[in-house]
């Protein structure tokens, strides 16, 4: 039984696409569901999300709407995005990571139109799960979903949704092929290029805005 690392935020339309992807990686391969602050990430590698760039983002909405309609993936935008995921994060972790309860919050958030921001879209799922409001501010409750950004940033993890399996990182809800190569076999990432390429230098650098 292999075993990997799902890094995700409920913020990623990605991430909800990503959710899909996940089974494809085979019956051998346990998953640990780990949210995280999409938003911490950011700010610890000096980004922006695909959502502060205005072009990007209009982009990635289409993208997203095309995309789902292709693969046939229910698919509907939140009233409006981004949106401050730290409840649905928090509530992920109080239901113990549990991919059924992952699944819901993905579905409510992603295929309705919900306000995201409205408190009664976060209400009604906690009731659904029979987990109260009180526990989402529970110090164990924001630790561990530190904890799982702080861990996130070791393993080297820059966006959401990100697999890691035996250290290595898979970004995106496109790298599953990429996963699943190295998971039959590792010698995908340990070869001369890989090597080269992962070690290649420099040629020039922006000097960072102000």
């Amino acid at each position: 039984m292999r075993q990997a690392n799902w890094y995700f935020d409920f913020i990623s339309p990605y991430a909800y696409f990503g959710l899909f992807e996940l089974e494809r990686l085979g019956r051998d391969v346990q998953i640990d569901y780990r949210p995280v602050l999409f938003a911490g990430l950011l700010n610890h590698w000096g980004q922006r999300g695909p959502a502060e760039i205005p072009g990007k983002r209009t982009w990635t909405y289409r993208w997203c709407t095309w995309h789902a309609a292709q693969r046939g993936i229910p698919f509907k935008l939140p009233q409006s995005h981004p949106f401050n995921p730290l409840g649905y994060l928090r509530l992920a972790i109080a239901a113990n990571c549990e991919p059924t309860a992952i699944r819901r919050i993905f579905q409510r958030l992603w295929t309705t139109g919900a306000e995201a921001s409205d408190a009664r879209v976060l209400e009604e799922l906690a009731e659904s799960l029979g987990i109260a409001r009180e526990r989402l501010a529970e110090p164990q409750v924001k630790e561990t979903l530190r904890k799982n950004t702080d861990a996130a940033i070791v393993e080297g993890v820059f966006g959401v949704p990100t697999l890691v399996i035996d250290g290595e990182a898979f970004w995106g809800a496109d790298a599953t092929d990429f996963a699943r190569a190295y998971l039959a076999d590792r010698s995908v990432l340990d070869n001369e290029e890989m090597k080269r390429v992962s070690a290649l230098p420099i040629g020039a650098q922006r000097q960072a805005s102000t």
